[in-house]
């Protein structure tokens, strides 16, 4: 007798579809970047925080390990064929964004999954994203205005858009979605 997958075929078409989903905003958010950077800069965290939802929504409507890290890197491919000049950008912030996600659920065993859980996430995300925008926006040179807009707004973005995600789980969850049938 074959030994059962891990991770189920429901399991992976479920991360599949909330992959491209995510990754087609992702996508555009690549393309809004140098726009974003070119004419407001400060506000480029808000933009970039985007990228928490494939493993937001795959952790909220699925409950269970790794499909943060599969729904991301699923979504940095489709994001990559959206805006391909940006793929390993992609790809690595899928792999650091899935991995803190991922991280803070295995923390708590996986037991837990109270809002609470998916903004301690957002935020160690956040302090990520806003040593990003420092760098990238170079807010240094914008002045003492924009340096504390900005790197508020790279706190805030993955916040607020863990907020939307854990929205856009839940009314997949009430629709069916990743509830267990026997």
């Amino acid at each position: 007798m074959a030994q059962r997958s891990r991770i189920s075929t429901s399991v992976l078409l479920t991360c599949a579809a909330i992959g491209v989903a995510t990754g087609l905003v992702g996508g555009a958010a690549g393309w809004l970047t140098v726009g974003v950077l070119a004419l407001t800069p400060w506000a480029y965290g808000l933009l970039l925080g985007v990228h928490v939802l494939p493993g937001i929504i795959a952790q909220e409507v699925l409950r269970m390990p790794w499909v943060a890290l599969l729904a991301h890197v699923l979504a940095a491919l489709v994001s990559s064929a959206v805006a391909p000049i940006y793929v390993l950008n992609f790809l690595g912030t899928a792999i650091l964004f899935g991995g803190i996600q991922e991280l803070v659920a295995a923390v708590v065993r996986y037991r837990s999954w109270a809002p609470w859980r998916f903004f301690i996430s957002a935020i160690v995300i956040g302090a990520v994203v806003a040593a990003a925008v420092y760098f990238a926006a170079h807010l240094k040179v914008l002045g003492p205005w924009a340096l504390v807009a900005g790197l508020v707004l790279a706190v805030v973005g993955p916040v607020a858009w863990t907020a939307a995600g854990l929205g856009v789980g839940a009314g997949l969850r009430r629709a069916g979605i990743g509830t267990r049938r026997r």
